[in-house]
């Protein structure tokens, strides 16, 4: 069951592959996503001393009145990888105009896990089209159905 998801990624990037992590967090954090509360906007991913982080991800308060003092929405959250997997973002993200970003959160039966991907940013021209392409292929569709 998806949780959070970021819409605008196909918008914005082209991506080339991807993974799947589990995420370290507390158990407030768990609630709040279960409750679909959360934001991925201009979240992304960096490898630091081996281990790999989603900076930006915004998880609020579940409870306000009942959160640790101190509790920052937007910290770091370790992503639970291979050493392969670490190594291959690594590598990735060392490569001019590769980016990682977060795609989607979502819950695989009791855990909570993230769709990460090795993304190519799109220009403007690309993302246009993209769009003429999504417009053509719903006005084929139209016309079909309406046969």
């Amino acid at each position: 069951m998806i949780l959070v998801e970021y819409k605008k990624a196909f918008l914005k990037f082209a991506p080339l592959e991807s993974f799947s992590a589990g995420l370290e967090l507390f158990g407030q954090e768990v609630k709040a996503l279960r409750s679909k509360l959360g934001s991925l906007d201009g979240a992304r991913v960096v490898v630091r001393g081996g281990e790999a982080f989603i900076v930006g991800m915004t998880i609020p308060p579940y409870q306000a009145a009942n959160m640790p003092k101190g509790y920052d929405p937007e910290r770091p959250r370790r992503l639970l990888l291979a050493k392969k997997e670490i190594a291959e973002l690594l590598d990735a993200e060392s490569k001019k105009g590769l980016t990682i970003i977060p795609l989607e959160v979502y819950t695989n039966k009791r855990f909570v896990k993230a769709r990460i991907a090795i993304v190519r940013g799109k220009g403007k021209s690309d993302r246009r089209e993209d769009l003429k392409k999504r417009d053509a292929l719903r006005e084929t569709g139209r016309i079909l159905k309406n046969r």
